[in-house]
């Protein structure tokens, strides 16, 4: 994905990267040499650290920076979307990624410490098809294979990284892909989460994917998502159906967490020519109707509906950090 794809198979491959589709973890933390990755040998040369994470024995790459002193507000976890990688969030072609590292610069200088999230690539639909590396969002009936890594992100990796005087606030956002997790989490971890924004995202309660190995060109996401309600793929306009529906009939069991539920608020285009508006306004509904506390969504409007209107935009910075700041505890 890095570099610059010029023609009609950019915007295809990139739309398929970006939706891509128990027991206690044992865990290590401690700085691990470059993998020679070309991108992520940008984000060193960008003031960027990275940790090894060992959560149930899979190992995955966590870049991360912070303020210069105490992270006055917090922490936040950002998700890449399916296909891409953390690094993409501290390097990366600027068509597609300069504004989620612009959003993550002005989050350092506003006080938060931002740490970019790996997914695996072990996830698989319910037809056993290895879907590539994508968020085990999907609730499923097995044990899920990022809800710990998150877990541990939070209780045991933060607490003993924070510097003196900061605040132990917790957020999500990510992109995507990314947001389908996002909403898992915070649907799962409750209380851990001071605040999560799904950007250009919707419902993993209400989707599926079907991982069929080559309908698209990628090599490092399989098949398509559909939406649970309608049985059309989340691509097309009207996707999800109306709004205020009520929940699907399948996959439709929350993880409701015990105690607190975290604010949320969405951000997403009218036009967003690759997750369809309906979807993202389908999840709202749907997280209004489980009691979580839900600011308006942030819409943007303008333009023909595109790939464009899918990736993060600047314009989103503003409103998410003044969003996160309120929620700082």
């Amino acid at each position: 994905m890095p570099g610059r794809w010029r023609g009609p198979s950019r915007l295809v491959l990139l739309a398929v990267a970006l939706l891509g589709l128990g027991a206690s973890p044992a865990l290590t933390a401690q700085p691990i040499a470059d993998d020679g990755a070309a991108t992520l040998q940008r984000c060193p040369q960008r003031g960027w650290s990275r940790l090894e994470i060992d959560v149930d024995g899979a190992k995955r790459s966590l870049p991360w920076r912070g303020p210069p002193g105490a992270w006055t507000r917090g922490a936040i976890l950002v998700a890449h979307g399916g296909g891409g990688r953390a690094a993409y969030w501290c390097a990366g072609a600027e068509w597609f990624a300069g504004a989620q590292i612009r959003f993550a610069d002005a989050a350092m200088a506003d006080g938060f410490a931002v740490f970019a999230l790996e997914s695996t690539d072990r996830v698989t639909d319910q037809a056993g098809r290895v879907c590539g590396k994508v968020w085990d969002d999907e609730p499923r009936d097995r044990p899920n294979l990022d809800l710990p890594y998150l877990t541990a992100i939070i209780d045991r990796v933060l607490p003993t990284m924070r510097p003196p005087g900061s605040a132990d606030a917790v957020f999500m956002t990510g992109l995507s892909s990314g947001i389908f997790m996002t909403v898992r989490a915070a649907t799962h971890l409750g209380e851990r989460l001071a605040a999560a924004a799904p950007v250009s995202g919707g419902d993993p309660y209400g989707w599926r994917r079907e991982c069929i190995a080559g309908l698209t060109p990628r090599r490092t996401v399989h098949g398509i998502g559909r939406a649970i309600a309608t049985g059309r793929p989340i691509t097309e306009p009207g996707a999800c159906g109306v709004p205020d529906a009520p929940d699907p009939p399948s996959g439709s069991r929350w993880d409701e967490p015990a105690g607190r539920k975290p604010p949320m608020r969405g951000l997403m285009h009218r036009n967003d020519g690759i997750h369809d508006a309906s979807c993202a306004e389908a999840l709202s509904a749907r997280l209004r109707r489980h009691g979580y506390p839900l600011e308006p969504d942030t819409v943007l409007d303008g333009g023909s509906r595109s790939l464009a209107n899918h990736l993060w935009l600047d314009a989103y910075t503003p409103t998410l950090l003044e969003f996160f700041t309120r929620h700082v505890r």
